[in-house]
């Protein structure tokens, strides 16, 4: 992360955002955080370590898992600095699942920047991103909650089990609504609804708030990856960083193919068949798949699940208190989705 990354994030928030404004919110303990992550990926005798790690560290992103925690502990009137060390663990763990994923996909760029795997090499980002892991390890055990490290602990588990499954079903047309689930609560909401329960646990929130926390994540994190699918067939380029259409080129069954390829004829599935099981695609596919896609509502079907899925984690805050903080992660919900309206 660079010197001037906290300073930069400040003066280019957006108050209309929700994110923006939990940023500012926490300012000080995203400055605190930010540190944190600087200190503890720090390596005497690895130089590389720091040099990867800054590179996509210092490339952005909104550190939304981090003010999940963050947010999450301050609702249930965490005072101390423990939600500091979670928010740290959490974009660690974020951090490192980048890095194997540039690699496990081949990726050249990320956020606009050419990935590490791209400029070093596919084992520095390999073995880079485990040293994250076992930092962010450290930092759970430091907080003295045996619950904290089982709830992280749990969520690395399914994080990498989603991605194991994803490498099984990213390109079987045999793959389910329901597996597609599963592979996004692993890549996605397993981390988003771990980040917002620790926040309660490290407050000793009751049970049941605990409980609202992580199901609210849990559904932001499934509507999130929805509305980031969507993205990529209809949104803006300059904001995403992504190529229109970049899922359909490198072969993703993401929600919208799936639900087309549910209804679709047997020419249709031969079409799907080639670009997607076989990998053979030519000028014109990605347009013929937007148009199958249109014909078939899976695009509007797909947007109707995200909104369910956003409603539902606003829904899950209703347990909690009255908080200015609560209401700015309601509103959290309404904007990713209101993203693909």
């Amino acid at each position: 992360m660079s010197s001037t990354s906290e300073s930069e994030r400040r003066l280019t928030t957006d108050p209309s955002k929700p994110h923006d404004r939990l940023a500012a919110r926490f300012e000080t303990k995203l400055d605190a955080v930010g540190t944190l992550i600087r200190t503890r990926m720090e390596s005497r005798h690895a130089p590389r370590i720091p040099e990867v790690t800054a590179h996509l560290v210092g490339a952005g992103g909104k550190r939304l898992r981090p003010m999940l925690t963050l947010a999450a502990a301050d609702i249930c009137g965490y005072r101390g600095v423990d939600d500091e060390k979670l928010a740290a663990t959490v974009e660690f763990i974020h951090t490192a699942t980048l890095l194997h994923d540039d690699v496990v996909d081949e990726s050249s760029q990320r956020r606009g920047r050419a990935t590490a795997n791209l400029l070093w090499d596919n084992k520095s980002s390999i073995l880079v991103g485990d040293y994250l892991f076992s930092r962010s390890f450290q930092l759970m055990v430091e907080t003295g909650s045996l619950r904290v490290l089982d709830i992280l602990a749990n969520a690395s588990a399914t994080i990498a089990e989603g991605e194991v499954l994803q490498l099984t079903a990213a390109r079987d047309l045999a793959t389910t609504e329901e597996i597609y689930l599963q592979v996004v609560r692993g890549k996605t909401a397993a981390l988003f609804s771990a980040a917002t329960e620790v926040g309660g646990v490290i407050a000793g929130a009751p049970e049941d708030h605990t409980r609202a926390l992580f199901d609210y994540g849990d559904a932001l994190g499934i509507a999130f990856q929805i509305a980031d699918d969507l993205l990529d067939f209809q949104g803006d380029a300059a904001a995403t960083g992504k190529n229109i259409g970049d899922d359909f080129r490198e072969r993703k069954l993401t929600l919208p193919i799936i639900k087309a390829v549910a209804k679709a004829d047997e020419e249709e599935r031969a079409f799907w068949r080639r670009t997607i099981e076989k990998g053979d695609q030519q000028d014109g596919d990605l347009d013929h798949a937007m148009t199958l896609m249109t014909q078939h509502g899976a695009l509007d079907a797909a947007r109707d699940d995200a909104v369910a899925w956003a409603t539902r984690a606003t829904d899950a805050l209703k347990v909690l208190p009255a908080h200015d903080v609560r209401d700015m992660l309601s509103d959290l919900a309404d904007y990713v989705v209101a993203r693909i309206n």
